[in-house]
């Protein structure tokens, strides 16, 4: 191989690269919206804080409700089972039972999401700070530096 040639492949290589080369960032979304951090997931204290009130707030409402459905549902079930002498007081405790199992299921489900959403914000809070720390490090690192190379 020549060197003309060898200098041809580099040029047209170079010229390829560069083309599609982008250093310290990522392309910008698609259609041109948004912040052109795509992928990164975005989320405030205050969208956490809402979901999380919005969970406990169910979980208190619904658990309010539905003690009341399962002490008017046993009553119920207890009269037609024992005073009224029907049968379907059977298949009504049947139910209840069930009924109390489900209405169990989501309050677990409503007091794990608003207790995940604390915990997430307290971790994320203490990566703020660990990242401000390391990154405040570093100026400050850059700046002993910049002072010996400057006689500054």
């Amino acid at each position: 191989m020549a060197w003309d040639e060898w200098e041809q492949l580099k040029a047209e290589a170079a010229s390829r690269q560069s083309a599609r080369m982008q250093l310290n960032s990522i392309p910008a979304e698609p259609g041109g919206g948004g912040t052109g951090a795509y992928g990164d997931l975005k989320v405030h204290d205050k969208d956490l804080a809402a979901v999380g009130n919005a969970a406990r707030e169910l979980h208190k409402d619904f658990g309010d409700v539905s003690d009341r459905a399962r002490l008017s549902s046993m009553s119920v079930v207890d009269s037609m089972k024992k005073s009224d002498g029907f049968q379907l007081g059977e298949a009504m405790d049947h139910v209840a039972v069930h009924w109390v199992d489900q209405a169990q299921s989501l309050l677990d489900a409503t007091a794990h999401i608003a207790n995940h959403l604390h915990v997430t914000q307290s971790i994320h809070a203490k990566d703020e700070v660990y990242i401000a720390g390391t990154i405040s490090s570093i100026a400050t690192l850059d700046q002993g530096f910049d002072e010996r190379t400057t006689g500054k």
